[in-house]
């Protein structure tokens, strides 16, 4: 294999030649700038240049292998250059922001004292790179149906029912036919690396070790061939397709997915654009001010005037979507192409409910893309409970899942409540995995089923088949002083 020194690489720094090098290896990634999801300026930064550190947190291993054609991966590094950038990086001063998480990993509480959900999300955001929370915790516009989504669950309130043998109480339940401890799954997120090395892998290991059920995002930043090596015996997962705009492409997905083993597709359909996600896209702002704190800022010139990229760190992932699927054309093709379950994700009305169970569709979840997609989009909450004034019939014919928002053990029985089979959660086992890797994520279920089980007890519901729509109520307020 041929070997390149940087002064070689960097000659090649151009839309015309560019180079990058990956973990020491030297690719020409010239015919792929303009096919680059996250458009070719991100790769042109790096362009002549080493690129492993910007590149291998949000990236699987297999990406380059995938992209790029075998003729384009060069040669690597002489022994001269890897020795040099060993060098550079040892001797690269620390930023502000990794001095900040040094400081706050010093202080980071032990697990045990996580005793909420909210304990560990909030212990995340102190020891999270500003990118990766920027990241995940942006949703759109002024991020008003991230916060309605959780607050919707306080609306409903319970109905409870007294003296009722609840001493065996059963939290277990089913997922497209696939046993679950509690009725609560791993929803599919991107980039779970951002927050710990390892990624995904602690996801999958966390949901084996406590008999929960994960859900994989095509944006992993593992490969789908790591994350189900990962698996424990007879360890189920699912794969939540984002489906290319090129079907030979998305065919491709499906099949590899198909063949590691993973069980259903989550076809998500609430997510076909970069949404504006402006925390996440103001976070190489923030950065930069926050690194040159007390600094001089060389300013900005009338030359750097113009609009800002929007796309952000979420937004290069979903680039080649495909922007023109339909219930009578998308459903029945990927019928055609795998016997795999298909569950829609990202259903928004009880009018697409309906859809969905008319083409066949094995499940739907409720989902506004936890807030991230369109701002002023109903809480998932409120659509279940829409369901179930105006169509309860859905819930025979198809299973109903529902995220965005949930917190709580009791927030998970409301919606099993009104017909709910499950509910996902994402962000919240995301930051538990970037606070304390794969015990975080057992941590986490583990909790969920102490609330769940309490609150069910408290219901007089010895077993999910016994949470019906008679144990809660919606109730509205009236706001404190209103006139009567």
């Amino acid at each position: 294999m041929p070997e390149y020194s940087l002064a070689q690489v960097a000659q090649h720094n151009t839309t015309a030649s560019c180079w990058v090098v990956i973990r020491n290896k030297v690719y020409d990634v010239t015919d792929f700038l303009f096919d680059h999801p996250g458009g070719a300026q991100v790769i042109l930064r790096y362009a002549g240049n080493d690129a492993t550190e910007a590149y291998v947190p949000i990236h699987p291993s297999d990406a380059l292998d995938k992209n790029i054609s075998l003729e384009k991966h060069l040669g690597s590094l002489d022994s001269a250059s890897i020795a040099e950038l060993r060098q550079e990086k040892k001797n690269q001063p620390k930023t502000r922001d990794e001095e900040r998480i040094e400081a706050a990993l010093k202080v980071k509480p032990p697990l045990r004292r996580m005793i909420s959900v909210r304990d560990i999300e909030e212990t995340a955001k102190q020891i999270l790179p500003y990118k990766a929370f920027a990241y995940y915790e942006s949703a759109a516009d002024d991020e008003v149906s991230n916060i309605e989504n959780a607050r919707a669950f306080s609306r409903f309130f319970f109905l409870p029912r007294v003296m009722r043998a609840v001493s065996n109480c059963d939290t277990t339940s089913t997922i497209l036919g696939y046993k679950t401890t509690i009725p609560v799954y791993i929803s599919g997120s991107a980039l779970a690396r951002l927050g710990h090395p390892l990624g995904e892998v602690n996801l999958t290991r966390g949901a084996y070790k406590t008999g929960i059920l994960q859900m994989v995002s095509t944006n992993a930043s593992l490969s789908y061939g790591q994350i189900a090596a990962a698996r424990g015996p007879d360890q189920t997962i699912f794969f939540q397709l984002y489906k290319h705009r090129r079907d030979d492409t998305a065919e491709k997905r499906i099949r590899e997915v198909e063949e590691l083993g993973y069980k259903a597709i989550f076809l998500t359909v609430d997510a076909l654009i970069a949404s504006n996600r402006e925390r996440d896209t103001r976070a190489p702002f923030f950065i930069e001010d926050y690194e040159n704190q007390g600094l001089s800022v060389k300013s900005e010139s009338e030359a750097d005037e113009g609009e800002v990229d929007i796309l952000g760190t979420a937004g290069g992932l979903i680039r080649n979507n495909d922007m023109d699927m339909t219930w009578e054309k998308t459903i029945p093709w990927i019928r055609s192409i795998t016997k795999l379950p298909i569950v829609v994700k990202g259903v928004q009305s009880v009018a697409d409910a309906v859809l969905a169970v008319e083409a066949g569709c094995d499940g739907i979840v409720l989902s506004n893309h936890g807030g991230r997609q369109l701002e002023y989009s109903l809480p998932p909450m409120e659509i279940l409970y829409k369901i179930r004034q105006q169509r309860p019939d859905i819930f025979d014919k198809t299973e109903v899942y529902i995220d965005g928002g949930i917190r709580r053990g009791t927030d998970v029985v409301k919606a099993l409540c009104l017909g709910a089979k499950a509910v996902g959660l994402g962000r919240a086992f995301l930051y538990a995995q970037s606070a304390y890797g794969e015990a975080g994520v057992v941590h986490l279920a583990r909790i969920l089923q102490r609330e769940i089980r309490f609150c069910m007890e408290s219901l007089g519901a010895r077993s999910v088949k016994e949470l019906v729509p008679d144990l809660v109520e919606r109730v509205d307020w009236q706001p404190l002083g209103a006139k009567l």
